[in-house]
């Protein structure tokens, strides 16, 4: 066996010994989620499992937590990685609005938030632009202390792995893939509705958001562009574009993480940055 071999043989046990400290890990978190009440408190444990497996793994394969991308040398990917789901965020839910899947804004939310505020709803404009200042500064400084979890062990230790042995596309689509099955028991017992379209739409959305991510972590050689994309793209879904819409008998096919829309516009800014990657032979 040449020295090559030998050396992807170990990188493919220290993959392989990630995912099942993964799974048991998860296995552990998930049980409360399902089974008891899906509260934040047992998601956000959840979100901490690829950070513990990454460490535990390190540690029993005699490494250093150090040698995790924790420095960030150009700080010009903090400022792609907050707009750039922004961006394909805003295109996917303006296209909702426009073709008349779906309207805005949504009063019901608009008054959740004026009682939040603590400013009366007639003054609807001044309740949004607050609100949305808030969740888009101190909302995703927050929110990432939940993705950072997840980010240090799939973009700060699983890519870096599998970019050992596998190219830049294999890296993207399998990292996608399995981050994406990690996420199906939560769609299978909440998500409602057709399962089978949730999961292949959830699906397809992340494995493009695998791609962009994959090409900043490597760009940047830092795990923090991550933590703050994946923290900006839960904010703006989850927290403004989704509950400001208004829902009709169509918007429930084509919104949110589980419509067609979102995986369509990413899948679009995939192949743009699978492009850019293979210009710049990454």
């Amino acid at each position: 066996m040449t020295r090559k071999s030998l050396s992807n043989r170990e990188v493919w046990k220290t993959i392989f010994l990630f995912l099942t400290l993964l799974i048991l890990l998860s296995s552990i978190c998930y049980y409360p989620i399902l089974k008891l009440n899906p509260s934040s408190i047992y998601v956000g444990s959840l979100m901490l499992c690829p950070f513990l497996a990454a460490i535990i793994t390190l540690r029993i394969r005699g490494r250093d937590i150090k040698e995790l991308p924790w420095t960030l040398k150009n700080r010009k990917y903090i400022r792609l990685s907050y707009l750039t789901p922004i961006f394909y965020i805003s295109i996917a839910y303006a296209l909702i609005w426009v073709l008349g899947f779906g309207g805005m804004p949504k009063e019901s939310t608009i008054l959740d938030w004026s009682k939040e505020l603590g400013i009366t709803q007639a003054n609807t404009p001044l309740v949004i632009v607050i609100m949305l200042f808030l969740l888009a500064t101190v909302g995703v400084v927050k929110n990432i202390g939940s993705t950072l979890g997840e980010e240090i062990g799939w973009r700060g230790f699983f890519i870096f792995e599998l970019k050992k042995v596998l190219p830049f596309g294999g890296v993207s689509i399998v990292s996608g893939l399995i981050w994406s099955a990690w996420h199906w028991p939560i769609i299978i017992y909440y998500g409602g509705g057709n399962t089978i379209f949730q999961i292949i739409s959830f699906t397809i959305m992340i494995v493009g958001m695998s791609v962009i991510l994959t090409y900043y972590t490597f760009s940047s050689n830092s795990l923090w562009p991550a933590a703050l994309f994946h923290s900006v793209h839960n904010i703006y879904i989850q927290k403004i574009f989704t509950p400001l819409t208004i829902t009709t008998d169509k918007t429930s096919f084509w919104i949110d993480e589980y419509g067609l829309m979102l995986p369509i516009v990413t899948t679009l800014f995939a192949i743009f940055f699978w492009r850019k990657a293979k210009k710049e032979m990454m």
